[in-house]
């Protein structure tokens, strides 16, 4: 009981803390391509063009399974909507390695990671949808704090550091097979040993009615849809940046390994300051926290990032710092998780259906604005576009008001 206490304070809700942990090794096993299949891909013949196609494919289906997920869990409970999220992901990584990357076929290689793309969505986002029902409120802001530390402590920091350890030791395709035991691990906390209960809303409607809320939630409350437009700007870069970073770094004198000790850094910076913009936005506000940490934040120190190798004379330190202020400053949409499902009363589900195609939409999106400007404006425009996408994102967060009983609990 003391522990469950103890838990509770820091601002984890004690009856679903091995979910937590499930999402962590679930995303480690989901991350372990993610800072090296483009170059990979491109040195094994493809263009970046075809690279960027792969990648927006598979952020198409993260993007349909992320709406789905939302409704899904409300529907038929977050524990199946997990289970199906798992089985997509095994069947997928399965075809993607043994027919896509075994045989160099782009065909294969497109149809698999897209159904693997379906996977983590209804995995991590129907779990989070359980967080949003079940943390009291005064704790929601570090409950989905805590949420986004091990989502990204998984996918970015544990999966890249896993596969900078094991690309060395068993090589590329050898190190995705093992992705399967990862997230069957995390299956197994996740689902197995999480014992928490969750009423679905199967008794107070349709399914097909639930799955209509997902869109029409937008009509009744516009400030939702406001919310998604933001959350897909938050991430748009993280999912650009692995598309054509590498290959600039590599430019400037930076090998595999060291952009993924960078880039697994960055999101070691991410997840710590995670939980503590769950906090701060519970102190100073979730509208002011997401406008100028986020917003404002990012855009700063995603131009500085880039042109980091060059001001500073290809210093692997010079980088690794800028890179360590924008994942900390990533960090500052962490409220927005709290903020969105908090703007309605009912139907949080469908607010968080929302919010959650707005975090899987950024994996089609950014690869997509690499493929589409790059050979147009270059790589340094594709990072002015980004930069201003941020400052969009905090002006649009001003129109984001929460109800004011809501807002006396932050």
């Amino acid at each position: 009981m003391a522990q469950d206490n103890l838990m509770n304070r820091l601002g984890i809700p004690s009856n679903l803390k091995w979910g937590y942990l499930g999402i962590l090794i679930f995303m480690m096993g989901d991350g372990v391509e993610q800072g090296w299949l483009s170059p990979y891909l491109i040195e094994h013949g493809m263009s970046i063009e075809q690279s960027s196609l792969l990648f927006t494919v598979y952020g198409i289906t993260i993007a349909i399974s992320s709406w789905f997920s939302g409704v899904l869990a409300e529907s038929y409970g977050p524990r199946k909507a997990m289970a199906m999220g798992l089985l997509l992901y095994i069947i997928g990584t399965i075809g993607f390695v043994g027919m896509g990357m075994a045989k160099l076929d782009y065909t294969s290689m497109l149809f698999f990671y897209a159904i693997r793309g379906f996977g983590y969505p209804l995995f991590a986002y129907s779990f989070m949808v359980w967080i949003t029902y079940k943390a009291p409120q005064d704790i929601l802001g570090r409950a989905v704090g805590w949420f986004w530390f091990v989502f990204t402590g998984g996918l970015n920091v544990l999966g890249a550091y896993y596969s900078s350890w094991a690309l060395e030791r068993w090589g590329y395709e050898n190190t995705l097979w093992s992705s399967i035991l990862w997230v069957l691990v995390g299956a197994f906390f996740a689902l197995v040993l999480n014992r928490d209960t969750f009423e679905t809303k199967a008794s107070k409607g349709s399914k097909m009615q639930e799955l209509s809320n997902g869109l029409t939630i937008v009509k009744k409350e516009p400030k939702v849809l406001i919310g998604g437009i933001v959350r897909v700007i938050n991430t748009t870069a993280q999912f650009a940046f692995p598309v054509f970073l590498p290959l600039y770094m590599a430019e400037h004198g930076f090998d595999t390994k060291e952009w993924l000790q960078i880039w697994g850094t960055i999101f070691t910076s991410n997840i710590i300051f995670n939980l503590i913009f769950g906090f701060v936005g519970d102190r100073l506000g979730w509208q002011n926290t997401i406008m100028w940490f986020g917003g404002v934040g990012c855009a700063i120190t995603t131009v500085l990032f880039y042109y980091s190798p060059i001001w500073f004379g290809g210093s692997y330190w010079a980088v690794m710092a800028a890179g360590i202020a924008w994942g900390a400053l990533l960090a500052g949409y962490v409220p927005l998780s709290a903020l969105v499902p908090s703007l309605v009363k009912e139907d949080k589900g469908a607010a968080m259906a929302i919010l959650n195609l707005g975090a899987g939409l950024p994996v089609f999106v950014g690869p997509a604005i690499v493929g589409l400007l790059i050979s147009t404006i270059g790589s340094a425009g594709v990072i002015w576009v980004l930069a201003g996408l941020y400052l969009v994102s905090a002006v649009l967060t001003k129109f984001i008001t929460i109800p004011k009983e809501v807002e006396s609990h932050n």
